[in-house]
């Protein structure tokens, strides 16, 4: 069974997670024979944090809590409070399940924390657009690993820019192998473009 902790945090970005968590919870899309996986929610504390949207969290378990082996996934999404000190330990740990195989995603504000972590400066990455670390993150020296991209996949590091949670959701969902091929590439182009072409091939292919 793959573990997927959420980091939560206040202001949390939540439709930036909404497509990711919905598939992994609900499984509707998984292939036969698909790894079970457990979403938990991680926070800094047991004390509810509250979404930008104003929806209320309570955390599952805390950073200790998590489970150091390289199944595990680690979400990390978008927020404005990510300058807080106290998120330093979450991203401490981004660092070790990074160096054990584990599999680390970041979108638009975490990747911010990211960076003032040093972590992007020798991997690609991606954020909200040329320019954006640079302004947040004065120590940030990854720029010659930056891509201008809505979402991209370095093996065990997945990264995004706060437009590109829907190809975020679709290159964690194949990195942990859970969708036949044909149905995921039909999911995505269904939710990118609105085709019901889309819908109606990936019903036939979780159908099949």
């Amino acid at each position: 069974m793959s573990v997927i902790y959420i980091y939560v945090l206040d202001t949390l970005a939540d439709w930036e997670i909404g497509h990711v968590i919905s598939e992994l919870n609900s499984g509707r899309f998984f292939k036969r024979g698909a790894n079970q996986v457990s979403l938990k929610y991680v926070a800094c504390s047991k004390q509810s944090i509250t979404t930008m949207g104003g929806l209320t969290i309570v955390p599952d378990c805390e950073i200790d809590d998590i489970v150091m082996n390289e199944t595990s996934i680690l979400l990390l999404p978008g927020a404005d409070t990510w300058n807080d000190s106290k998120h330093t330990a979450i991203i401490e740990k981004a660092k070790q399940l990074l160096n054990i195989g584990a599999t680390v995603c970041a979108i638009c504000g975490a990747t911010t924390a990211l960076a003032k972590a040093g972590i992007l400066d020798n991997r690609p990455h991606t954020s909200n657009g040329a320019g954006f670390l640079d302004m947040f993150v004065p120590e940030y020296c990854g720029k010659s690993y930056y891509k201008d991209c809505l979402s991209i996949a370095d093996e065990n590091l997945i990264t995004a820019g706060c437009t590109g949670a829907l190809l975020w959701t679709k290159q964690i969902l194949e990195r942990m192998n859970v969708f036949e091929k044909d149905a995921l590439d039909a999911w995505y182009n269904y939710f990118r473009t609105g085709e019901p072409q889309y819908f109606f091939k990936l019903m036939q292919e979780v159908n099949q």
